[in-house]
C-alpha cells in the first residue's frame, strides 16, 4: 500500500501500512532521524514533529490519518530558526537526545505565543522530558528566541 505524505514542504510516497506510526516512517523509510524514539506512548517528547504547525508526538500518530497534513521535522527547520540559534547560545544540550523534540515544541509555542510567559513555557514544554535536567537553559533559550523573533534566522 502506498501513502502520500507532505513532509518538509514536499510530497513523499511511503509504502508503510496506514497504522504505522509516523516516527517509524520518518526514521526507517525516509531516513529522517532527528525525531527520536523515547517511550513509544507520547509521554517523553523525543519524537515531536509539527503537524500543520502544532507540536505532536510522532510515535503514536498513524500515517493513515495524515493525508493533506503538513508535516515538519527538525530537518525541515534546516538550522535557520532563532530557536536553534538560541539553543546554541545557551549551550542547552548535554546528551542531546531530547533536543530535537524540545526545539520542535519550543518553535510551535513561539509561533502561537511570540512572547510567552513562564507559565506558557511550562505548559508547552511539560511533555518534553530531559534526563540531563537542562530545563533552566531551555527556558532561557526560549525567552532569548522570543526576544530575537522566534522564527527568523538568527546569528549564533
Amino acid at each position: 500500500m502506498s501513502t502520500t505524505l507532505q513532509i518538509n514542504g514536499r510530497d513523499v510516497q511511503v509504502t508503510a501500512s496506514p497504522d504505522t506510526p509516523l516516527l517509524w516512517v520518518l526514521r526507517d523509510e525516509l531516513h529522517l532521524t532527528g525525531a527520536k524514539f523515547g517511550c513509544g506512548i507520547a509521554q517523553c517528547g523525543a519524537c515531536t514533529v509539527h503537524l500543520d504547525g502544532k507540536a505532536q508526538r510522532s510515535c503514536v500518530t498513524p500515517i493513515g490519518i495524515l493525508s493533506g497534513v503538513k508535516i515538519t521535522t527538525i530537518e525541515g527547520l534546516e538550522g535557520k530558526s532563532a530557536v536553534q540559534a538560541a539553543w546554541i547560545r545557551h549551550d542547552v544540550p548535554q546528551c542531546g537526545y531530547c533536543q530535537s523534540g524540545q526545539i520542535m515544541s519550543a518553535t510551535a509555542l513561539l509561533s502561537e505565543k511570540p512572547s510567552p510567559t513562564d507559565e506558557d513555557i511550562d505548559a508547552a514544554m511539560s511533555g518534553n522530558i530531559c534526563r540531563c535536567g537542562c530545563y533552566q537553559r531551555v527556558r532561557a533559550a526560549i525567552k532569548d528566541a522570543a526576544a530575537h523573533g522566534s522564527t527568523a534566522p538568527a546569528e549564533v
